[in-house]
């Protein structure tokens, strides 16, 4: 078996508290040693020794919410080339949407997404499979077959369900199967024609609005019934100071439940959308500069979990259109690291709590390993230049799909190499 000795590292293991200068030890598949500690047990002869010289290493990135086009939008991304963009932005970890053609609700298409997998992606791939047949939000799927045939959390990727009842049959169900229900939550009679965040600015372009209750009423919903069933609930991508205050109280009444935001929700508001700029067309909208700053203040007290790349391939069919005719969504694998980074740099959260929100804490939400550099843990990790400044380009993206938030952006903290269970799968 191979061994590689990371030496003069900046080791930051959110799942020990972990922020100091040492050595890495990678055998085979394996950390066997990541701390200061480790200075002293020198390199075991034939070892491939890497002087880090205070760059960062950090735990492999865990991505809870990946829309990938595999099966059915081959042409907008598939598994092996979302693998390679995760790869290259340090995610050694996503979790896939059911978001596909067919729909991933039967064992069938779980075992088909594990497979493909296996065969063709560098990263770990982790099925998420809908609650409800073919993402129509009436008939339940089968939550026990798809949980034993790999499925890791349940949702209906970007829709909502409105019938209170199936989703209150939804939290009970996979509470008895341990699972985690996932729901992205927008009130579509509210929300209506609505492409942008409602209030000024929209009106100024001409734009229809969605307004923030869109959101937060079928959040507050969901919530009461996380209360009632005692389920495991995730909101999946909340934007306003309104949601977020609701996730606080459901936390304080000690119900099961957490939230994620996307990485775009942390960076951008609505001013973004300029001149109809369509690559900012996403759902949730961009909302005002106060519910960004709402978002990163929830992030660092605690009441945010976890950051999402919410990576929405879509082809130039979809994007160059008229604002309002665009589909919803961006691209984010490789951005997602060096965006969270500018929350460091700014000094807005400490670097281990943007860690542990990009990776520790969605391995333990998800039940995934990873997310730390424990001795013994499979070695799913990044060797990070958190200074060097990198502009993101078109021409660079590895993504099938262009529809960045972050084109022309200038980042600091770059990926140097990834590693997934000890292989080197992107190296800068």
């Amino acid at each position: 078996m191979s061994v590689t000795v990371f030496q003069r590292a900046r080791i930051v293991d959110p799942s020990r508290g972990l922020d100091e200068v040492g050595t890495v030890i990678v055998n085979g598949k394996k950390i066997v040693a990541a701390g200061a500690a480790a200075l002293n047990q020198g390199a075991p002869e034939g070892a491939a020794i890497i002087d880090c010289a205070g760059k960062a290493i950090i735990p492999g990135l865990v991505d809870g919410r990946v829309f990938i086009g595999e099966p059915g939008g081959e042409h907008r991304e598939t598994i092996a080339s979302a693998s390679v963009a995760a790869a290259a932005g340090g995610v050694t970890s996503v979790i896939m949407m059911p978001d596909t053609d067919p729909v991933i609700d039967n064992v069938a298409l779980v075992e088909f997404v594990l497979r493909t997998a296996r065969d063709t992606a560098s990263v770990n791939v982790f099925p998420a499979a809908a609650i409800t047949k073919g993402l129509e939000g009436r008939e339940m799927t089968e939550f026990g077959l798809l949980r034993e045939a790999g499925a890791v959390a349940f949702t209906d990727g970007r829709h909502t369900i409105s019938n209170a009842l199936t989703m209150r049959r939804a939290l009970t169900y996979a509470r008895d199967f341990g699972a985690t229900i996932v729901h992205e939550t927008q009130d579509k009679d509210l929300a209506g024609s609505g492409v942008m965040n409602e209030g000024l600015y929209a009106s100024w372009l001409g734009l229809s609005g969605i307004p923030r209750e869109a959101e937060a009423i079928p959040l507050e919903r969901d919530l009461m019934l996380a209360r009632l069933t005692r389920g495991n609930y995730h909101a999946a991508k909340i934007s306003t100071a309104m949601s977020a205050n609701a996730i606080a109280r459901a936390k304080a009444d000690g119900a099961k439940v957490t939230a994620g935001v996307s990485i775009n929700h942390l960076s951008l508001n609505e001013n973004d959308v300029g001149e109809y700029r369509t690559f900012f067309r996403l759902s949730p909208p961009l909302r005002t500069e106060d519910d960004r700053l709402a978002m990163i203040e929830a992030l660092r007290d605690g009441t945010i979990d976890i950051v999402v790349s919410s990576h929405d391939p879509q082809d130039v069919d979809t994007k160059r259109l008229p604002f309002a005719d665009a589909a919803d969504g961006a691209i984010g694998l490789e951005t997602l690291l060096g965006a969270a980074l500018r929350l460091y740099h700014n000094e807005y959260l400490s670097l281990l709590r943007v860690i542990e929100v990009l990776s520790t804490a969605p391995a333990k939400l998800f039940g995934l390993p990873g997310g730390t550099l424990k001795p013994g843990a499979a070695a799913d990790l990044v060797l990070v230049d958190l200074e060097e400044p990198w502009i993101v380009r078109e021409d660079a993206i590895r993504s099938r799909s262009k529809n960045t938030c972050f084109e022309g952006a200038r980042l600091q903290g770059r990926v140097l190499q990834t590693m997934v269970s000890g292989r080197t799968v992107f190296a800068g």
